[in-house]
Parts: C-alpha cells; structure tokens; sequence
C-alpha cells in the first residue's frame, strides 16, 4: 500500500475509505483489482481493510467486531460514540455468549437502525466518554451501566464484578452514572446490577454462584476471606459464612485444564486436596461448587442450609483476615 494510504488506515485501526484510496493516487481500475484480487477486503460500501487485517480478525470475535464498528462510524460521519455491547468489546470487559453482532452506538440527537448496526438517542456527557484514536466510545463505568440496563441480572453482574475485580472501574463511577440516569429506561436493574457487585469475586463461577446462593434464600456470604490457623496463614477461602464457619469453594476448570507453574492436572489435584484438608484441620465446614452445579445449585444449597442451621460450637481455632474490595478506602468503604 501507498504510504499515505497506510497512513490513513493507522489512523482508523486498519480502515480505509475509496476516498482515502483516491487522495493517494490510486485511480479507479486498481481500486477494483484491489478488491478483486484479495488485497483490500470490503466491509461497507467504500470502505475497506487490508487483507493482512481481515485475516488477522477472522478468528477474533472482538477485532472483528470492532473493524465492523469503525467501518460503521466511518460510513455515519461525526456524532454517534461506540456504546453498549461495542463499547464492552472494546473495553475488554466479560460478555454474555448470547451477545449479537450489531454495532452498538448513541448519539445525542437522534436514534436510527442500519444494517448491521443501532443508533440509541441518548445525553453523552464528556465525563461518559473517552477518545481511543479510531473511535469515540463511552467509558467503562457508562459501558457497564447501559448494558445492565439491556442484559440479564446475572449477566450484568458478572461483567461489573469482573470490571471491579480487575481495577478498571470503582463503585462510585457506577453509582454515579447510574443517578445520572435516574429516569432512563432500564435504570431499576442496571442499579440492582450495582448493588449486588462485589469486586472481591475472582471468576464468572464465583458471581453466578454467589447470585445463585442469594436466589435460594441464603444469606449473602462474605469473599476472599483469610483462614490463619495456629502457625499462620492457611488458605484464602472463595466465600465465607462467618457464624456457622462455614468456607464455600468455588472451583472451577481453568485450574486444571491449564495448570500454572508447569504443574499437572493431577498435581494441581492433590494440591487442592491437601489445602482442603487443612481448612478441615481447622474445624471448617467446606461445601464445594463447580460448573455442574449451576444454575440453581440444589446439592451445595441443601448441604449449605444444613450447616448455617448448626452455628460453629466450642473455641475456634482460627482467626479470619478480611479483604477490602478493589477501590475501598482504608476503612474498608468503597469509593
């Protein structure tokens, strides 16, 4: 390609427009032999992408996708931002698998519905936005308050839980943009999405789990909580009922599927048996939750009524450390 050409793709994330193709000397015929032979892959009507680029994205949901939404707001012209589901790619946060692949967007002054693409009427104060270079799209803390509006409760919960977790918003810019829109369509359940985050939780399982626990009647445990035994630290515990001493483990497959430190799934295993047998020594109920169990969770629900119904008798033999959510203060209060 034409330096000035590829200057101009850069500048879009790898898009480039006929228009730009014209401006750097390419005249009509080798524009439709570009097309023709493979080089430059169409996305929209005059708007094109490299073929290196196209191929790199065919097996990546998110570059596809946002490729996709540059060609859009290419072809749209100034006004809508990336918003939504789009903006969620973009930002990298965790996805529902029933998510589609229409370009998500808002602009302030008008909605519309294109192929391929939708356009929501909605105020987009500076605060909610932010300039990635190729696109405008809303922040992370907007991102995941418009789509808790759209997606299911545990489907929100799951993205905000994971968003917290990993320091990429704080409760206060949710709470924020959710009074911001205080009267908008949807706001009710983006605002109970909010409410029953916690960014303690390190995994999809652990949230859905935990949701799953709230459902059945349970009482809302705490996380990431510290066991110390006589001789110090002895595990760090998923989920927590602090009067029955009752430790729940949620456990996933990742941990044995793709083993960290070069270890085997079957060493992983044991590890995880001989820690669990620790936990024991210190007189703590453990009930374990893994995948199958989901949605409803009726085995660990049962075993876990049974044993918050008998408080922990007699002297413990341990003593808990608590964890803050990422983003707390030094008094534990989040911001």
């Amino acid at each position: 390609m034409h330096p000035v050409l590829e200057s101009a793709a850069r500048r879009r994330g790898g898009v480039f427009t006929v228009a730009d193709a014209r401006r750097a000397g390419y005249r009509p015929d080798e524009i439709r032999a570009a097309v023709g032979s493979g080089a430059w892959h169409r996305l929209r009507r005059g708007i094109y992408v490299p073929a290196p680029v196209w191929a790199a994205a065919l097996g990546d949901d998110r570059a596809r996708h946002l490729l996709a939404a540059v060609a859009t707001l290419t072809a749209l012209g100034a006004g809508p931002v990336l918003s939504h589901s789009s903006a969620a790619r973009s930002h990298g946060l965790v996805l529902p698998r029933t998510v589609d692949d229409v370009v998500r967007l808002t602009d302030p002054d008008h909605w519309r519905i294109g192929r391929g693409y939708r356009i929501a009427a909605a105020a987009l104060p500076q605060e909610d936005v932010v300039d990635t270079g190729p696109f405008t799209v809303t922040g992370v803390a907007r991102t995941l308050v418009d789509c808790a509006r759209e997606w299911s409760l545990v489907d929100a919960v799951v993205s905000i839980d994971a968003a917290i977790f990993e320091e990429r918003v704080r409760r206060s810019d949710l709470t924020d943009v959710v009074l911001r829109q205080s009267h908008w369509l949807g706001i009710g359940a983006a605002a109970r999405a909010v409410g029953l985050s916690d960014g303690r939780a390190e995994s999809p399982l652990e949230t859905r789990g935990r949701l799953a626990m709230l459902e059945a009647g349970l009482p809302r445990p705490e996380l990431q909580v510290e066991l110390h035994g006589p001789r110090g630290f002895v595990a760090r515990v998923d989920a927590w009922y602090a009067d029955a001493g009752v430790a729940v483990e949620f456990d996933g497959c990742v941990k044995y599927d793709e083993p960290r430190g070069g270890r085997t799934p079957a060493e992983v295993a044991r590890e995880e048996k001989r820690r669990e047998d620790r936990i024991r020594d210190l007189d703590v109920r453990v009930v374990r939750v893994v995948n199958a169990d989901l949605p409803r969770l009726q085995g660990p629900v049962a075993r876990l009524r049974e044993l918050l119904a008998r408080p922990l008798a007699g002297p413990r033999r341990f003593r808990v450390v608590h964890r803050a959510e990422p983003g707390a203060d030094a008094t534990g209060a989040v911001a």
